[in-house]
């Protein structure tokens, strides 16, 4: 029976919400100033605009590299630091790799055991067109030199690894002058964004050493609610307003993120990049091509709730009428709405829960 209760009671708060839900509110100037209530006028709309959106300025992946230790080395001498500046090729460290000297030792071995072999191979080539070897022989001996072609083509490859170029490996094959000594270059034109050894440091292979990143152009990686995204396309402008940057989207996301229930959506900063840095939180805007819809950032406490319904108070010469609106994305302080408004009206912005009081029928004067 009390079950029966509360649900009877229930269904009757919602047929009474939805016989207030589109009457006026009349109420007197003294009435208005007794409950608090506060009007300002409607701002400015914004056409197929969606604004005060969440957004990181990042580095696209490809334009991001990693350049770690390519043998176990001790860093012998770091060239740059964090905010520099680098070209494609620069020197930016110095390490010394015993390792570096074994794989040095082990391509002027397989150059000595590549060249017997072809001396041979010749050989037996010769002997076999006399007539004074057998077939076999032949194969055997240029199967032992394909063998050693390959085992010189490892060896440099290594090396090419290690951080030598083709000239210095020509350059060790001619001279048999071993180093220790390991060169570690830039990949690309770019900046230093990380620095993760110091000098004295001994380091296994494959340990990151530096992060160096094309800062340009940047991109935008936008957290968008789920009731927004139908208006967004790929091809979309964004824009920053407070950093005067600008570009367009790329990607919209097909999942949601398991914290804040978001899309993520990813971008390319075209213009004003150099207004940004990389890690940056701001706040983005994305102007839809194909909403025309007219669209007005209200503050929160100028929005209220009939029966899970969004809805603000439009003052008209008797009081108020409720005006159902759509909420296109809300934030922590101002949220973005659409509706049957024309621009020009006041709506309340204080004291709205009065008015929703008032409009139910609990207490005060409709």
């Amino acid at each position: 029976m009390k079950n029966a209760s509360l649900i009877l009671s229930f269904a009757y708060l919602l047929t009474l919400q939805s016989a207030y839900a589109d009457e006026n509110i009349v109420m007197s100037t003294k009435q208005i100033q007794a409950q608090g209530i506060t009007t300002a006028p409607l701002p400015d709309k914004q056409n197929g605009e969606i604004s005060g959106l969440p957004a990181q300025v990042v580095i696209p992946g490809n334009q991001l590299f990693v350049i770690s230790t390519p043998l176990p080395a001790m860093i012998e001498q770091t060239l740059v630091g964090v905010g520099d500046s680098v070209k494609k090729g620069q020197a930016i460290a110095y390490l010394q790799s015993p390792a570096l000297a074994e794989a040095q030792r082990g391509l002027l071995q397989a150059s000595v055991q590549n060249q017997l072999t072809r001396e041979n191979l010749a050989r037996d080539e010769s002997l076999l067109k006399d007539g004074i070897i057998s077939e076999s022989r032949y194969r055997t001996t240029r199967g032992l030199a394909l063998e050693a072609q390959a085992a010189l083509s490892e060896r440099r490859q290594m090396l090419r690894l290690s951080g030598m170029s083709d000239s210095q490996i020509a350059r060790l094959q001619s001279g048999n002058n071993l180093s220790s000594l390991l060169t570690v270059t830039s990949p690309i034109e770019g900046v230093v964004l990380e620095k993760t050894a110091s000098a004295g440091q001994r380091l296994d292979a494959a340990v990151p050493i530096f992060k160096i990143a094309r800062i340009k152009p940047l991109a935008l990686e936008i957290q968008a609610p789920l009731n927004v995204t139908h208006n967004i396309n790929i091809g979309d402008t964004i824009s920053i307003p407070a950093y005067a940057a600008s570009g367009k989207l790329t990607a919209i996301g097909h999942s949601l993120t398991g914290t804040n229930q978001t899309v993520l959506l990813r971008g390319v900063i075209l213009q004003g990049a150099e207004n940004l840095r990389p890690g940056q939180f701001v706040e983005a805007s994305i102007n839809t091509a194909t909403n025309n819809g007219s669209q007005w950032v209200v503050p929160n406490s100028a929005i209220s709730r009939l029966a899970g319904k969004p809805m603000v108070f439009v003052a008209t010469q008797q009081g108020f009428r409720a005006q159902a609106v759509q909420i296109l994305n809300e934030g922590a302080q101002n949220s973005v709405i659409s509706g049957s408004l024309k621009g020009d009206e006041q709506i309340a912005v204080r004291g709205v829960s009065a008015l929703k009081s008032g409009m139910m029928g609990i207490g005060g004067d409709k």
